[in-house]
């Protein structure tokens, strides 16, 4: 099959296209490389790139163990802070955080590479896995904990439990721990499992018992929960996708663009069928990975569609530069109207023009369809309370700063947490900061 096959299709390009395709989009740093970066930075006091970092990593004495050839001890710093530094080294938004702060972009207006010498060296610590571990078990305190959800803050709040000698339970309705890690990025952000590498070693710490395909609400209650544990901490992600808020006909080729990705990440590509004309509905780094992976596959036009102009999307600049670069075409101040199928197959999507008047998004009256054979749909996911008996605010679970909820004995982090940024490395910090607080409320 080639990109002229009509339709949804798999085995669009040549094996070594797709080897080409899904390697590594953003290779590491080599040794001297890594070595020439980390003498960039000023090893500032009281460094802003801390401050702009949520999980507080040290980052001018990472920098300086690598320049010192350390790379065991920068990545101890940066595990110390962040467990899962390495995922996060490859797909946190360094460019709206630490990066964004660092001095050298008042002096130069380009910043020391932060996050690639992150990935600089936790990859070095991770290529030795029989190595001394960096962290080891406090003496058991008898204490049970449940965590539910392997995503990044569910892996982060066992991974801090565990180390303060607790028994941890961690629950996960997938087959494999990970969550967004796993299921939600860009294949080529991630290669060569290392999301599954990172969590091996995290688990290595000891003290976490896996039980995978367990559902709350389905498999597992949260009074069941809090009865049988000494503590519970929700890291439950967002399960719900977003309606359209317009009719969806049941017909081939819509879906979401988040089971468009996790099949993605669990299969070959080759396997995957795309199909030629794709339209991507939204403006966030979801739509970003689908849309570029879509040219990726084979497909011969993809649009990323959003109701708002350039300045309100919520995918970075970096992304959206990204996204250009792999040939999507972005079309703004457009909402979707009706999506249009014949024969139980989608034609395409007639889409309304948008303005801004007196600060409100309307429609102009104007309209137009774009035609396409496959439509994703990126505008955000939702979180499902199912099995979840506690205080809410605005759909999502209320918490103190600690993470602590309205129930004595239930913390929460991450998406499914009321307030936060929906980013990796603050789920992480979610976890983090839940660990500290669950074992201060275990020891009173």
């Amino acid at each position: 099959m080639d990109t002229n096959t009509p339709g949804i299709a798999a085995g669009r390009l040549a094996e070594a296209d797709y080897a080409l395709n899904f390697s590594d989009a953003h290779p590491p740093l080599n040794r001297r490389q890594a070595l020439i970066e980390a003498e960039r930075c000023y090893y500032c006091y009281d460094a802003p790139c801390i401050t702009a970092c949520p999980t507080g990593i040290d980052i001018p004495s990472f920098i300086q163990r690598i320049a010192q050839e350390n790379n065991r001890g920068a990545a101890q710093a940066i595990l110390e802070a962040n467990p899962l530094g390495g995922m996060c080294a490859r797909v946190c938004p360094t460019e709206m955080l630490c990066e964004q702060a660092c001095v050298r972009n008042t002096n130069e207006s380009k910043p020391v590479e932060i996050g690639l010498l992150q990935r600089f060296a936790t990859d070095a610590f991770f290529a030795k896995p029989d190595a001394k571990p960096l962290f080891t078990r406090a003496p058991a305190t008898g204490k049970k904990v449940a965590v539910v959800g392997a995503g990044p803050a569910g892996l982060a709040a066992a991974h801090g439990l565990a180390r303060r000698g607790h028994e941890v339970l961690l629950f996960e309705s997938r087959p494999k721990l990970g969550g967004l890690n796993e299921y939600g990025l860009a294949t080529y952000k991630t290669t060569e499992g290392f999301a599954q590498k990172e969590v091996d070693w995290l688990l290595s710490i000891g003290g976490i018992t896996v039980k995978t395909g367990q559902q709350l609400g389905r498999d597992i209650t949260l009074n069941q929960l809090a009865a049988e544990f000494d503590a519970v901490f929700l890291g439950l992600g967002l399960a719900g996708v977003n309606a359209l808020g317009i009719t969806e006909p049941q017909c081939e080729g819509v879906r979401p663009a988040v089971d468009f990705i996790a099949e993605l990440r669990q299969s070959s590509p080759a396997e995957v069928r795309v199909g030629q004309k794709v339209l991507v509905i939204g403006g966030g780094m979801t739509a970003v990975d689908a849309s570029v992976q879509s040219k990726k596959l084979g497909a011969r036009e993809v649009t990323m569609v959003y109701r708002r102009g350039v300045e309100g999307l919520s995918a970075s600049g970096y992304e959206q530069e990204w996204a250009q670069k792999n040939g999507v075409l972005l079309r703004t101040w457009a909402a979707p109207k009706q999506i249009l199928a014949v024969n139980g197959r989608v034609t395409g999507v007639q889409f309304a023009v948008t303005a801004l008047r007196d600060g409100q998004l309307v429609e102009t009256g104007e309209l137009f369809t774009l035609e396409a054979d496959m439509v994703l749909k990126a505008i955000g996911q939702s979180f499902v309370p199912a099995g979840v008996e506690l205080e809410l605010k605005s759909g999502r679970i209320a918490t103190d700063a600690a993470g602590k909820t309205s129930h004595v004995k239930v913390w929460a982090g991450g998406d499914c947490r009321f307030g936060g940024r929906d980013l990796t490395v603050e789920a992480v910090e979610h976890g983090k900061q839940a660990a500290i607080s669950i074992d201060s409320f275990l020891r009173s």
